[in-house]
């Protein structure tokens, strides 16, 4: 069983490798391996939910994601509490077990349900309280209580940037023509980007707009500058930013 934890913790954190630990003690044949994201980002994290849980892969696997800023709630919080845990099984058997955060669990668009698990005990709660209840799922055991309510993701922003510095969006369908060259701004910066069918498909230095590499019922849309790094071009756009087009 493969165990992929979608977490803020930050790349080489001792987070994860204390998570890892755990699961490695309640799931011994468990394969473990981790995706950072920014410090907060549930728009990240919830892209990344989707794009491992619907991607192709062993119908066993478990998608973990703990992203948790605890802002659900301005009050003083007792005993670390927090967002609750949530989960939601696949038709293909891939099983979806987060903190219902923000977005995280947004672009599954799927019914999320809470875990019957405490959402406080630990300012480490996804380390010493829900490895546990994923272990618990894992083996069948009926943990699910009432569906959740959640938001749909952010409609037409900026929802990951990736190591080469492209800008996968949420958009799904081109803004203009094939070919027709329109004006992106992305928080307070524009630029030219020239809409294709394909993100190489433009001379180098020249920006493109086109379906990417990442998606599932379709694919997104996202910001290629051939050469050079779209991300920095537009001033790295936190994940949530709307992408304007006209």
């Amino acid at each position: 069983m493969l165990i992929t934890i979608v977490a803020d913790y930050g790349a080489g954190d001792l987070a994860f490798a204390e998570v890892r630990q755990r699961f490695a003690k309640l799931m011994r044949h468990a394969e473990t391996t981790e995706v950072p994201v920014r410090p907060f980002d549930t728009v990240g994290a919830g892209f990344c939910v989707a794009q491992l849980a619907f991607g192709d892969g062993p119908s066993n696997r478990i998608v973990y994601a703990n992203v948790a800023p605890r802002t659900d709630e301005d009050d003083a919080r007792t005993d670390n509490a927090g967002e609750p845990l949530s989960a939601c099984r696949l038709p293909s058997g891939v099983l979806v077990v987060g903190v219902a955060a923000g977005f995280s669990m947004s672009f599954l668009e799927r019914p999320i349900r809470a875990v019957k698990v405490a959402d406080a005990g630990s300012q480490f709660r996804s380390r010493d309280v829900f490895p546990a209840a994923v272990a618990d799922l894992a083996r069948g055991n009926d943990l699910l209580g009432a569906e959740l309510t959640v938001p749909p993701p952010p409609p037409r922003s900026v929802v990951w940037t990736d190591g080469y510095g492209n800008l996968k969006t949420s958009w799904h369908e081109p803004p203009a023509p094939v070919g027709a060259t329109v004006r992106v701004r992305i928080g307070e910066t524009e630029a030219e980007a020239v809409v294709s069918d394909g993100v190489f498909a433009v001379p180098s230095g020249t920006m493109s707009f086109a379906p990417g590499s990442s998606g599932w019922d379709s694919p997104f849309y996202e910001l290629l500058l051939r050469g050079g790094n779209a991300a920095e071009r537009f001033g790295a756009p936190p994940n949530g930013t709307p992408v304007q087009i006209a």
